[in-house]
């Protein structure tokens, strides 16, 4: 199905029927990707005085308790409530769902004990591109992102500079392949995380700005110019489950 979408006064023509799905799923099992210090998440039949909801067990339905944490056991998106003592929903606040979207491919410098993102590498990625979306692919980028398990590794993060450039330049989604934007164990700055959604600087808190993380660009998905469909649970959280999905353009 050939759908054309019209931004910024020109049309994009993209092929509904071949989504691109750049989320992590999450599974019942040690092997599912993991942050934050926390066991992995459970999928198990409900149970009550001896009866267990499973059609293996003799139920005539499946009825399972799903335990897991957003932030830590897959792909998820995140609002400004993830970091402000007001209590902010994604569901609320994240309203529109299709964006202009730009993949980008970058491998981490070393900083010190660190790998980090840096304003410059993004300018040089971006260009003068305009994008209400922006998707980080880091190198390098192997299936082990999948089951990586990320507590206590100091993963790469961003600069706040870099963050606060893509604020500047009207990035309103941030996707990245990274437990976090900002460094693992930073005694609670969350630098990136601050200058993205401008909680610290002047001017308005960024409502209606998200950041996704744990997503996975496979090598396949090449650098460039996606539309985004950005979906999540309706959850009144400041985090949600989500499954951002890619349309490439189609050529004249």
């Amino acid at each position: 199905m050939i759908a054309t979408i019209e931004t910024n006064s020109q049309k994009y023509k993209i092929d509904l029927s071949k989504p691109l799905d750049i989320s992590i799923p999450l599974i019942a099992s040690k092997n599912n990707v993991n942050a934050w210090y926390l066991k992995e998440p459970t999928i198990e039949p409900f149970q009550d005085e001896g009866w267990t909801a499973s059609v293996k067990e003799g139920a005539c339905i499946n009825f399972n308790n799903i335990y897991f944490n957003p932030h830590a056991h897959g792909t998820h998106t995140e609002c400004v409530g993830h970091i402000t003592e007001k209590v902010h929903s994604i569901n609320k606040n994240l309203k529109k769902f299709f964006f202009l979207a730009e993949v980008i491919t970058v491998a981490p410098e070393k900083l010190g004990d660190d790998f980090v993102i840096s304003k410059k590498q993004i300018q040089f990625a971006l260009g003068n591109k305009k994008r209400k979306a922006v998707i980080i692919r880091t190198l390098p980028n192997t299936n082990d992102k999948l089951s990586a398990q990320y507590s206590h590794t100091n993963p790469p993060y961003l600069l706040e500079e870099a963050a606060a450039y893509l604020k500047t330049k009207g990035v309103d989604h941030l996707l990245i392949d990274l437990p976090s934007v900002d460094k693992e164990k930073d005694e609670g700055a969350l630098l990136a995380h601050n200058a993205f959604w401008n909680t610290k600087g002047k001017g308005n808190i960024r409502i209606n700005a998200t950041i996704t993380e744990l997503i996975f660009v496979p090598n396949t998905v090449e650098d460039g110019t996606y539309f985004l469909n950005l979906q999540i649970a309706p959850f009144e959280n400041d985090a949600s489950p989500s499954k951002p999905i890619l349309y490439a353009q189609l050529s004249d």
